[in-house]
């Protein structure tokens, strides 16, 4: 296969901003990097120059993902969704004043998918590996300060394009931004606290800031740090005196208490700030504000999970790091929705498989409220298998981050707990997922007839954990380490699982009893749980098992089937954001607001489903019935109808006639059904609670697709609008098997970032200004990239009555 090249430059010089140039070199100064780059999916050997012509590259914005703008292909490999990688340079050119001489330099980026090699003009300043791990490079030796062009390029090498399970994305697919220190100040991840003997009275907070004087003589300074509660006010004040020598790097420690703490909890995720600040004679040279939450938690073997003194179970799901037609260019505002979607179905939890998130992601999760399992790596080394023409079929590729294992793991892992410590959403970190699944490639006598002596032995596990473990525990002493697990019974016979704090278990609810017996002092949890009624009915009614964690959130890119399925469809929720049944199912659960739900299937299907002795019928999962949220079938064609509810009784009702009323009672593995003949009209269902209706739900019959709409689906933010479309009827009903090709017409300061419909299917480009529609809808991710300028989105089709939206 031919490679490519990926690469940026700025067709104007940078110029700081007027803040930039007129503010005196004291404070921190940082900007986001994501205008002003240029790309080329080439590699010229001489792309890192400053004189090298880049007038002819494209110009984009960061974050940026190349395999989500180039056309799926069946020879890129059904691991990373078909999408295509390669190499490519970015490059970009920044002005800097000599107000910012003598200070300190540095880029951020919090991810670039992968082998990214930055250099500052044309010399090599650093870069990583590993696509998910956020990284500094220093840029102050080989700056210009008068003024003129400093260019930056930076490599991205993913010419390993079968190298994961799941999509990656490729190129500079998360932020980056630049920043200017005094030469005295807190280094990048440098400030670290925690809160103790927290009550609802009192509690401790030690702040701890490392520092660096990269200046040529020692400087003396005070070090100031601030708590800043909710509602802005200051609440305590600490100073401290110190002293660095030329070149020294030390971590000071100040110690605060507040009264009657606001405790930080999903149900109220109440957040402070801590505001550290250096000084020098009075003058301030650094200052950085760390948001973090006052509560308490603990993990007990035979209670479970206490968040500030009370049980909790945690109900989470596993979240890939793409969003559909956008790849892993995710902006804040599509994530915020995503965590609103699934905190309105009762999640409270969530696991970021298999590495790594971006940064936003959990301050998301610090403001909304949800816990988090934090996680490093899918692999140690050697790697897993990579499926290539389809999950599980065929022969493997062994591309992989476990190529880079062994010299960077712990690296990883330590720049992962640094950068995301302070944030009280992470409970737990997980060093992996699934290292120990057997045969891949670890394996050992335990697995009996399935032991493979030519495999790598099993022991290496805990050859290569124990590092990763003991550099987390140094870099977080206050959180418990664990690992999603895919053979505990592997694991024990090695020891691997007794590295872990905790032990996270995927699949393996069939042995919580026996463990708990066996293991009375290990904490046990369901790292990775099935959708079905009886893996959640054992956590809900074991108090030692205190989590359960869905695969998946979402439907995601990758781990796909034969082409052209791009992506799996394990998720409560769909690749453009609507919610599947399961996801009613779940919100019966979980919710605690009264839930009722509609879904149906042909009689046929749901005996073919039963027969498969899966679990909970009536699901759309795999070989299990195609349930549908929609009264469209032949008609007297036999249906069962399936309710989701948590009210005590339900009615059905069909074209204003009573079917049946049942009790949460008569429920079988969580869900009410009838079997009833198909007849067109309405089909409602009605919660009861106390005999008075709490809910309702209605499915009706669409008739013949009549015209579009169009309904912005969530707020706007920085610019990016989230826009869902329908095919409807004459009176406005979605008309369920509505495939037209539609035309995106956008006006004004308006571009199309990505447009989906949820089909796991659908490889046409998410950039087109043509997409069908899939069911009868999907959703367009817009950017406003002038938002004094008026806007317009027209959306048309032949035979179908248009739908315009103003912005």
């Amino acid at each position: 296969m031919k490679s490519a090249l990926l690469c940026l430059t700025l067709a104007m010089p940078l110029t700081l901003p007027p803040a930039w140039a007129q503010a005196p070199a004291v404070a921190r100064q940082v900007q986001t990097l994501d205008t002003g780059w240029r790309f080329s999916k080439t590699d010229p050997g001489a792309a890192m120059q400053p004189a090298f012509d880049d007038s002819g590259w494209q110009a984009v914005r960061v974050p940026h993902d190349w395999s989500q703008h180039e056309p799926l292909r069946a020879e890129y490999g059904s691991g990373n969704g078909y999408a295509a990688g390669g190499i490519a340079w970015y490059r970009r050119s920044l002005a800097v004043g000599a107000e910012h001489k003598g200070r300190v330099a540095r880029i951020t980026f919090d991810g670039v998918y992968d082998h990214a090699q930055v250099w500052i003009n044309g010399q090599y300043v650093g870069g990583r590996p590993y696509g998910y791990s956020s990284f500094q490079v220093e840029l102050t030796p080989y700056l210009k300060f008068d003024g003129s062009p400093n260019v930056l390029a930076v490599r991205v090498d993913h010419s390993r394009q079968m190298d994961s399970r799941y999509f990656t994305g490729s190129g500079i697919y998360r932020n980056a931004r630049l920043s200017f220190s005094d030469a005295l100040h807190i280094a990048p991840w440098g400030s670290f606290v925690t809160t103790s003997a927290v009550s609802a009275a009192r509690a401790d907070v030690k702040a701890e800031a490392e520092l660096i004087n990269a200046a040529p003589a020692a400087r003396a300074f005070t070090l100031r740090a601030e708590l800043i509660a909710p509602d802005g006010h200051v609440v305590t004040t600490r100073e401290a005196q110190a002293r660095l020598s030329a070149g020294e790097r030390s971590t000071l420690t100040q110690v605060m208490s507040v009264d009657k703490p606001q405790r930080w909890s999903p149900e109220s995720p109440q957040m402070y700030t801590l505001r550290q600040t250096v000084l020098v004679n009075g003058q301030a040279v650094d200052q950085n504000d760390t948001p973090f939450g006052i509560r308490s938690f603990r993990f007990d073997a035979d209670q479970g999970f206490f968040l500030n003194g009370q049980a909790v179970k945690l109900k989470g799901v596993c979240l890939h790091h793409d969003a559909g037609s956008l790849g892993a260019a995710v902006p804040v505002a599509v994530l915020e929705r995503r965590l609103q979607q699934l905190k309105d179905i009762g999640v409270n939890a969530i696991r970021t498989s298999h590495n790594p998130p971006a940064p936003e992601l959990l301050d998301l999760a610090d403001r909304m409220g949800f816990l988090v399992q934090a996680e490093a790596f899918d692999e140690f080394t050697p790697t897993k298998n990579k499926w290539i023409e389809g999950w599980n079929v065929g022969v493997p590729g062994r591309q992989g981050y476990g190529e880079e294992f062994a010299a960077w793991g712990v690296r990883d892992v330590e720049d992962m707990v640094r950068r995301d410590r302070n944030h009280p959403s992470i409970v737990m970190w997980s060093v992996g997922n699934e290292v120990d699944y057997p045969n891949d490639p670890f394996s050992h006598p335990v697995l009996g007839a399935k032991y493979r002596p030519t495999a790598p032995p099993a022991s290496d596990l805990v050859r290569w954990g124990r590092p990763l473990v003991e550099a987390v525990r140094r870099m977080d002493p206050t959180r418990p380490v664990t690992a999603a697990l895919a053979s505990v019974e592997m694991s024990d016979a090695v020891g691997f699982a007794d590295l872990f704090d905790v032990a996270g278990y995927n699949y393996q609810e069939a042995r919580y009893a026996a463990d708990h017996a066996k293991f009375p002092q290990r904490v046990i949890y369901g790292s990775e749980n099935r959708h079905d009624y009886r893996a959640w009915a054992v956590v809900r009614d074991t108090p030692y098992i205190s989590a359960q964690f869905l695969w998946t959130g979402f439907d995601y890119l990758g781990e796909a089937g034969r082409w052209p399925q791009r992506a799996a469809d394990f998720g409560l929720f769909d690749l453009a954001g609507f919610m599947k049944p399961r996801g009613a199912f779940r919100a019966s659960l979980w919710s605690g607001k009264p839930v009722v739900y509609l879904a149906a299937a042909t009689a046929s299907a749901t005996q073919v489903a039963s027969a498969s002795g899966q679990g909970t019928p009536l699901l759309d999962q795999q070989k299990r019935a195609k349930v549908a949220e929609h009264w469209n079938w032949p008609a007297g064609e036999s249906m069962v109808v399936s309710a989701y509810a948590n009210t005590p009784e339900v009615q059905l009702w069909l074209n204003g006639k009573l079917i049946g009323t049942q009790k949460a009672a008569d429920a079988i593995e969580g869900i009410l059904s009838w079997t009833l003949p198909f007849e067109a009209g309405e089909l409602k269902a009605i919660g009861l609670k106390a005999g008075k209706p709490a809910a309702e739900f209605r499915l009706q019959t669409a008739g013949a697709a009549a015209r579009i709409e169009l309904q912005r689906v969530a707020p706007a933010r920085d610019g990016i609008e989230q826009i869902a479309f329908f095919v409807v009827d004459a009176r406005g009903r979605r008309v369920p098997d509505a495939a037209q090709r539609l035309r995106f017409d956008p006006a004004g300061a308006l571009e199309i970032l990505g447009i989906g419909n949820g089909n796991l299917a659908d490889v046409d480009d998410p950039r087109d200004a043509e997409h069908a529609a899939y069911e009868g809808r999907g959703l367009a991710v817009l950017r406003r990239t002038d938002n004094t300028q008026p806007a317009r989105l027209r959306v048309s089709a032949p035979g179908l009555v248009p739908a315009e939206l103003s912005f």
